[in-house]
């Protein structure tokens, strides 16, 4: 690691509350990594006849386990966790639900309160709360790194070569910029969530499309400060290509200012995706959102527990990578690392 870069981790390591944000956040989203082993209505292992089988990983069905019928089985039937039993044994995940896992057996009509059945209670569907927002998690944050990746590489390109070449290719390129950011993007999203179901990777595109500017302005101005440096005309007087220059020699030092804007970018794309699902323009019903909590929440004003969870985990998440960002921030702040 060069001298530069040590200096830098010092910096950052010294700001204990970026450090302790970026333990827990990282600690949150590897835990989130492995919900299906901490929620789920499948059993982790199951021992059937002095054979060893994981429902969690394939599919088997009822008939397999002594049942009737060729659906998939279901491991909270109690004849089915008879034969089982007889048989063998099984081993259930600490939640035995799943983010889509509709419990008919609560007591009271859906929202249900918190018990020792569902921790946070269930949303207005009977679904139990902490396993949707365990889903919701990791699909919230892959969301916003996918994102913030593929939104910050055509960024980062498109601002590189507005800086570097100037003239009218900055010219026509920053006009064209100016018009796609006047798009109004709410309703496009109307009309395609009109035309087509949302998913995944279609909001990932959709947003993509409307996000890869907001790095464009910081590395254009980068690239338009350093073009005429000593070592770049040295570089083009020994005939280096423009390409060459522009992603080996300026755009590492350009991405010194980029970097410190990537954790903002990543929590104003969890709002995002939060935001579009609130609305009912986002994913549908079968992902596991944070954005549909929050609708429930707001809906099922009886519920508080709802409302008051989904806030907790939305400003925690938030507020984890504002401390990061403004750890990284200082971290390359030239001024604090003299």
């Amino acid at each position: 690691m060069s001298p530069i870069w040590q200096k830098r981790w010092r910096t950052f390591a010294q700001n204990h509350r970026a450090v302790t944000a970026s333990v827990l956040f990282l600690s949150i989203f590897v835990v989130s990594l492995f919900s299906e082993f901490l929620a789920n209505d499948k059993p982790l292992l199951v021992k059937y006849n002095n054979e060893f089988y994981f429902p969690i990983f394939k599919t088997y069905t009822d008939e397999f386990w002594g049942g009737d019928f060729p659906t998939p089985a279901d491991y909270k039937d109690p004849y089915i966790v008879q034969n089982i039993n007889r048989a063998g044994w099984m081993i259930m995940p600490p939640i035995p639900f799943s983010y889509n896992t509709v419990d008919y057996e609560i007591d009271t009509p859906a929202p249900s309160a918190p018990d020792k059945r569902h921790w946070l209670g269930t949303d207005d569907e009977g679904r139990d709360i902490v396993a949707r927002i365990l889903y919701g998690i990791r699909l919230s944050v892959i969301f916003a790194f996918l994102l913030t990746l593929f939104s910050s590489v055509v960024g980062i390109v498109v601002g590189a070569i507005q800086g570097y070449f100037g003239g009218k290719t900055d010219i026509i390129l920053q006009r064209f910029i100016e018009i796609w950011e006047s798009l109004p993007q709410l309703f496009i999203l109307i009309i395609v969530a009109s035309i087509f179901l949302p998913t995944f990777w279609t909001i990932l595109v959709i947003l993509m499309l409307f996000s890869w500017t907001s790095l464009t302005t910081m590395v254009r101005a980068e690239f338009l400060r350093t073009r005429n440096f000593e070592y770049v005309t040295a570089a083009k007087a020994l005939g280096v290509g423009n390409f060459r220059i522009i992603f080996r020699h300026i755009l590492p030092n350009a991405l010194v200012t980029s970097i410190t804007f990537i954790p903002f970018i990543l929590s104003e794309s969890i709002v995002a995706l939060t935001s579009l699902d609130f609305l009912g323009l986002g994913l549908s019903g079968e992902y596991p959102s944070l954005g549909d909590l929050v609708r429930q929440g707001k809906d099922n004003l009886q519920a508080p527990w709802i409302g008051i969870t989904v806030f907790i985990v939305l400003s925690g998440l938030l507020t984890m990578l504002i401390f990061i960002g403004e750890g990284v921030r200082d971290a390359f702040d030239t001024r604090k690392n003299k």
